[in-house]
């Protein structure tokens, strides 16, 4: 990674998951603590205590930790939310202030960073991860969307930026009511998502021969993954005239709560559970098709670790698909919704041999342009600027008072 001209600077990091976890905000994170690092920065990591730790600080060089006491979320018992934290954020803050401070995550020690380095007249940018506006609805709770969208609006428009993964995410947010948006994308290891990982002993495991096609899906198994259609798309392939059981194989890498369900529906499908490192790594290189039929991310990096690993993804025309594949040449794009035509590219892949082939070859070749170095020169840029501006500390009233406090729930409080 390139060194920066810029001054090193002190950098808050406040994030609700990060690594080991797995999910794509902690992955980011991850990769964005580690990139300011490595470009010679100082960092201030807040986050949860994860299962097996205490709530407590750690300083070692150049990062500093410091972790909450964290409570899971309702009905998704495998991810948490750190508690807030705004007296012991703003005690810590007032002893060494931070040049900048980047709240990824909108829970209560999201907000309560936001209302202690508002409150100390500390620039904020925020990060867009996840749509949670979006996920009120697979979880019973639609009536809550509205609100959850209004809380989101409010939150990020208390911050100086909000960060995005795509242009189409951006698009979505300027219509939220969202202002100062930015995108920064995001990157993939092509090294370590490579096609020479591909493992015949694995597809072995799988009953997969070298005619056969595996498909695969990567991600966590909820309902706002849209897995019913997975599970469709799966039973009508195996239902069609000519098409024999044997020659595909289905493979869902990861964990949720549709876990058991998912089992029942598709009994000749193989469940891994949750895959790390060099093991996930060959479970991608190890298939041939991607699956991937989510209409809720804000990016989906397991889209361009596919591609990565040279194979072929079928999603939606949407986030990391949209920027990222042309339809029919470095992926397949169904128009967003469109399940039969999502059915249909499926279908095609499968059929034709050749047309897989050079999908595959130009989805390695497009992965391959998308590197974190670029990622994180542009977060550190974002960042930089923010710090370049001085502000009155925030009258704290207006953040305790929250959206109602702002005509239409879109304005700026200063």
């Amino acid at each position: 990674m390139k060194t920066p001209s810029s001054p090193l600077q002190r950098y808050a990091l406040v994030t609700e998951t990060y690594p080991p976890q797995v999910n794509g905000v902690a992955n980011t994170l991850g990769h964005l603590c580690e990139g300011l690092l490595q470009l010679g920065h100082q960092v201030e990591l807040v986050r949860p205590a994860q299962p097996g730790e205490q709530p407590g600080r750690d300083d070692a060089g150049d990062l500093s930790e410091q972790r909450v006491m964290g409570m899971p979320i309702p009905r998704y018992s495998e991810l948490q939310v750190g508690r807030s934290a705004r007296r012991l954020l703003t005690q810590i803050w007032s002893r060494r202030r931070p040049d900048a401070v980047y709240v990824a995550t909108e829970g209560p020690l999201g907000w309560s960073a936001l209302r202690a380095a508002r409150r100390l007249g500390l620039p904020v940018v925020s990060g867009f991860h996840t749509n949670f506006h979006q996920y009120a609805e697979h979880y019973g709770l639609g009536m809550f969307g509205a609100a959850a969208g209004a809380y989101l609006r409010w939150f990020h428009n208390q911050s100086q930026l909000t960060l995005t993964a795509s242009m189409t995410q951006q698009n979505e947010l300027a219509r939220l009511g969202i202002h100062n948006l930015a995108a920064l994308g995001r990157g993939v290891d092509h090294e370590r998502f490579h096609p020479r990982h591909r493992s015949a002993e694995l597809r072995e495991t799988w009953q997969a021969g070298d005619d056969d096609l595996v498909l695969l899906y990567v991600g966590r198994l909820a309902n706002e993954k849209n897995l019913q259609l997975l599970v469709d798309t799966w039973r009508s392939l195996n239902e069609q005239p000519g098409q024999a059981a044997s020659q595909l194989r289905l493979v869902l890498a990861g964990t949720g709560p549709l876990k058991r369900q998912l089992q029942k529906a598709l009994p000749d499908a193989l469940f891994t559970g949750n895959l790390n490192g060099p093991e996930l790594a060959r479970h991608y290189a190890s298939a041939d098709i991607f699956l991937f039929p989510s209409l809720t991310e804000t990016f989906g990096n397991v889209v361009i670790e596919a591609m990565a690993s040279g194979l072929a993804v079928n999603a939606f025309d949407l986030a990391a698909a949209n920027q990222h594949i042309h339809d029919r040449y470095s992926g397949c794009l169904a128009t967003a919704a469109d399940e039969r035509q999502f059915a249909e590219n499926l279908r095609w892949l499968i059929d034709d041999a050749e047309g897989l082939r050079g999908v595959r070859l130009h989805a390695r070749h497009s992965a391959c342009q998308l590197t974190w170095d670029a990622v994180i020169e542009r977060f550190a840029g974002y960042l930089q600027k923010a710090a370049a501006t001085r502000t009155s500390p925030a009258t704290d009233m207006m953040i305790r008072r929250g959206p109602s406090a702002q005509s239409g729930g879109s304005g700026r409080s200063g």
